[in-house]
């Protein structure tokens, strides 16, 4: 039997009504995207699936791999292709099982008949495979509920599709078919994970990233860089902005009292991302900030923050704790990057007591003894901007 197509099923987008086509051209684009290593793939969209087609079964294995990371899936098998008849079925069905491991493993037959002039109902028809399938393989194991092997069995006009096995996706929407913002990325924990879950939820960025050499190191960048590789192989090419930040934060640590200084910190580095986001016509920013994790995301903090924008701030992590983002770290692969022991800009010059609820009008006041307006535009007018992927490094170096 040749297994050379790939039925992917969509999840959220199929409630997406008269929307639903501009969804499913964003994932058909990603979905090309992230399998362009394939040469032979083409692709069919229609309005409730989507088909690959290859001739190589080392592509169709190479698919399997990389579609669990395309947001947008809600699961996807490969399958056989044939005639809506119930002999061709019944072969079908033998030849599909005959590819798996048989041997002691339980069993079930899944029926969804979408054409409703076939001539068997849906439970007739599990009755009538699975006897075939067990005369067959008198080896199996009937078992309803969690089977090691489910046999699927989806009859439509003109065709039966029939597998033995459903792939999980990835949930989601298409990454893009949200809008793009962009994502202060520290180095760290959890801003990574905040950009995979926007980009779960259809959102495209680029990230910015905060330097002050010669207090951050190479390997601080490297990191960063590592960082975005990974968050890239979940749909979307990711642009880093890298800030020089050594002057504007020198400023700070000398004019705002340390208790105040961390806030002051995220102050300026909200205005240079929201001039940056304005700059690339994104629509909002993502931070990775957990209500109350440290002293700089209390309320009162992130108050005094978001004074300095009007733009909307994502933080999809506001109600998590470290455990499950550290879990989610994990899944994703970014957390033994931002495990490895190099400091960004906030962990070197954090104060040893941070105000908790600092009063903005404080705040205020301490800032307005230093043109920290002017330090700002420099800085966003000196940063460098690179693909990970494709940067001159010798550019990039140059800044730090």
């Amino acid at each position: 039997m040749n297994w050379n197509t790939i039925l992917i099923r969509y999840g959220e987008m199929s409630l997406k009504g008269k929307n639903k086509s501009k969804f499913v051209r964003k994932l058909k684009e990603n979905i090309k995207a992230a399998l362009q290593e394939l040469t032979t793939l083409t692709m069919r969209a229609e309005r409730d699936r989507m088909f690959l087609y290859t001739e190589r079964p080392e592509e169709l294995i190479r698919a399997i791999e990389i579609l669990p990371t395309v947001f947008g899936i809600q699961s996807f098998s490969p399958i056989a292709i044939c005639e809506p008849t119930l002999e061709a079925i019944k072969q079908t069905s033998l030849d599909v099982i005959g590819n798996t491991e048989t041997e002691g493993k339980t069993f079930k037959v899944e029926v969804k008949r979408t054409d409703k002039t076939f001539p068997l109902v849906t439970g007739e028809l599990q009755q009538e495979l699975g006897g075939h399938v067990l005369r067959a393989f008198p080896e199996l194991i009937v078992k309803m509920k969690k089977p090691e092997i489910l046999l699927y069995v989806e009859i439509q006009r003109g065709a039966a599709y029939i597998s033995s096995h459903i792939y999980k996706g990835a949930g989601g929407m298409p990454v893009g078919s949200n809008g793009h913002s962009l994502l202060l990325l520290s180095g760290g924990i959890d801003s990574p994970v905040a950009g995979y879950l926007m980009m779960k939820r259809g959102v495209s960025f680029d990230a910015i990233h905060f330097a002050s050499p010669p207090f951050t190191s190479d390997l601080a960048k490297q990191k960063v860089e590592d960082i975005v590789r990974q968050l890239t192989k979940f749909g979307a090419t990711i642009r880093l902005h890298v800030i020089p930040f050594t002057e504007l934060q020198q400023a700070i640590v000398k004019q705002v009292p340390s208790n105040l200084s961390m806030t002051t910190t995220r102050r300026m580095m909200m205005q240079i991302a929201d001039r940056v986001r304005e700059e690339i016509h994104a629509l909002g920013l993502i931070t990775g900030e957990s209500l109350g994790q440290v002293a700089s995301q209390t309320l009162e903090s992130l108050t005094a923050i978001n004074e300095v924008t009007s733009t909307p701030v994502l933080r999809p992590l506001v109600a998590m704790d470290k455990l499950e983002i550290i879990q989610i770290a994990e899944t994703i692969g970014t957390y033994p990057i931002s495990i490895r022991p190099y400091e960004d800009c906030c962990t070197i010059f954090a104060p040893s007591s941070a105000k908790t609820k600092p009063q903005l009008e404080k705040v205020r006041y301490y800032e307005s003894f230093e043109n920290f307006e002017a330090m700002v535009e420099e800085a966003v007018n000196k940063r460098i901007t690179i693909i990970p992927s494709e940067q001159n490094e010798e550019e990039f170096n140059d800044l730090l």
